[in-house]
């Protein structure tokens, strides 16, 4: 019989026992031989696991004192997580295998990273949440540097590393700041501490946190490390980091800044609304030079992260199902530009140039159209869904009382616009020359379509979304 504090977290357990047997199995075998169907059976179990929570989740319950949580708001984020995590590792699959990345590693060190993930949003006590962030940290740094025999690997899993270690040490310093004046790790614990006229220290404690988070959701002017990554790491690890790590990263900010720190929303609102109004600002306009399209994701994500701090800034139930319904939104068009990016080649290599794309849209006119959707969802032009996202934060922050941050995300989203626009004007009315060769798999391809149409048609109800993001904002905000 398993007890209630082992239920809880069953679905992580699952994980853990699996890729501990994945990597045994793995060394007493063939090794690299069974890459290939650890990592469609890690996809699947991802999908089944998403299934299970979604389908037999309610309520709130606490195991091990409080530590660890699962409500609605942890159950909302770990769904989409395993979702994304499972797309990414399907999509990315004959990449990885053509540019003999297919290591038996990969799929093991995506399922401890994902461990990691859940317990982060499941986080009821500093110690949980800071083991939660280093087990995804630690594997999030290898694949980083997955191409070994890469310069720009390596030096991306280096970059990863330092700035990592340097945004840990911030975080784990505000962690004892609140310590030290809570007299407790429990978030329970510290929002009683700072309800209402909270110490100075706590507060300083509060900065350096979100020091740290600031660093994870790659939120200027923390987010240094986020374009060479990007660059040097295998498109299909780029494709990961752009997707379940930033609603990880997104979910557990939101957990520390409500749960712990609830009762100051007016002092966590101005840091927030900072990093919200840079991040928006330096990667709308950082990617407007950019020639590399994953250089320009790595920009066009921190300028997206600006957005979903926007709803969390607002300090409202409203806000947070607003970066909730904004975060799902942003992993399907990042799932379905990654698809494309995969498949991006000429003459076998892979080539990342935008200027490659020039008259795609005259070879390749379905996959030209995905691209267009998918690129002017990322703009926010109506009606797709990318517009109904940067509605949401959009509204929420002026109904927090926050009218000019809103109007800087307008205007941000403007000048953003137009690098998006760049790459559509590249494929539809680019000069006549020799581009990538056009040429994509199944698996790539389905990733592209699917994701156009989820933009397209998801307008008519957001797919039920709207109403899992509002629960799940009520459980978090009370």
């Amino acid at each position: 019989m398993i007890g209630p504090d082992l239920s809880v977290v069953s679905p992580e357990i699952l994980l853990a026992i699996f890729a501990m047997a994945g990597l045994v199995g793995a060394v007493y075998t063939g090794k690299d031989g069974l890459a290939r169907p650890l990592t469609w059976a890690t996809a699947v179990l991802f999908v089944v696991i998403a299934a299970y929570i979604g389908l037999t989740g309610g309520g709130t319950r606490m195991a091990f004192g409080g530590i660890l949580v699962d409500d609605a708001f942890a159950r909302f984020a770990k769904v989409a997580i395993l979702l994304s995590a499972a797309a990414i590792l399907v999509i990315g699959l004959d990449f990885m295998v053509r540019s003999d990345l297919m290591k038996f590693e990969y799929p093991m060190l995506v399922v401890l990273a994902v461990i990691g993930m859940m317990i982060m949003v499941s986080a009821g006590d500093l110690m949980t949440l800071y083991m939660g962030l280093e087990l995804q940290s630690l594997a999030l740094y290898v694949v980083a540097a997955f191409r070994r025999d890469s310069v720009r690997s390596t030096e991306a899993g280096l970059k990863y590393f330092v700035l990592g270690a340097l945004s840990s040490g911030l975080l784990l310093y505000g962690a004892s700041l609140t310590y030290g004046y809570a007299g407790t790790t429990q978030f329970s614990g510290i929002i009683a501490a700072a309800d209402g006229d909270a110490p100075l220290g706590l507060l300083f404690g509060l900065a350096f946190m979100c020091a740290g988070f600031a660093f994870k959701v790659s939120a200027a002017p923390f987010h240094m490390w986020t374009p060479d990554v990007y660059e040097g790491a295998p498109t299909p690890i780029t494709a990961f980091f752009a997707t379940a790590p930033k609603i990880a990263a997104m979910a557990l900010f939101a957990r520390v800044v409500h749960d712990a720190f609830g009762g100051v929303v007016g002092d966590w609102q101005q840091i927030l609304a900072f990093l919200a109004v840079v991040s928006m600002f330096l990667g709308a306009i950082a990617a407007i030079g950019q020639r590399d399209f994953k250089r320009l994701m790595a920009y066009s994500s921190i300028t997206h992260m600006g957005f979903a701090l926007m709803g969390l800034a607002a300090g409202t139930e409203q806000g947070v199902e607003a970066m909730l319904i904004y975060m799902a939104i942003y992993v399907v068009m990042n799932i379905g530009t990654f698809a494309f990016i995969l498949t991006m080649e000429k003459d076998g290599r892979h080539i990342t140039r935008i200027d490659m794309l020039n008259n795609f849209a005259a070879k390749e006119p379905v996959k030209a159209l995905a691209l267009l959707l998918l690129m002017f969802s990322l703009a926010g032009v109506p009606p797709l869904l990318g517009f109904f996202g940067k509605y949401a934060v959009l509204l929420a922050a002026v109904d927090a009382g926050l009218g000019w941050l809103a109007i800087a995300g307008v205007i941000a989203s403007v000048i953003g616009a137009f690098y998006y626009l760049r790459i559509v004007y590249f494929m539809y009315f680019g000069e006549e020359k020799d581009g990538i060769d056009g040429r994509m798999t199944t698996l790539p391809w389905l990733g592209l379509v699917v994701s156009a149409a989820i933009l397209l048609l998801g307008v008519i109800n957001l797919f039920g979304i709207e109403g899992f993001a509002e629960a799940a904002a009520a459980t978090l905000v009370r």
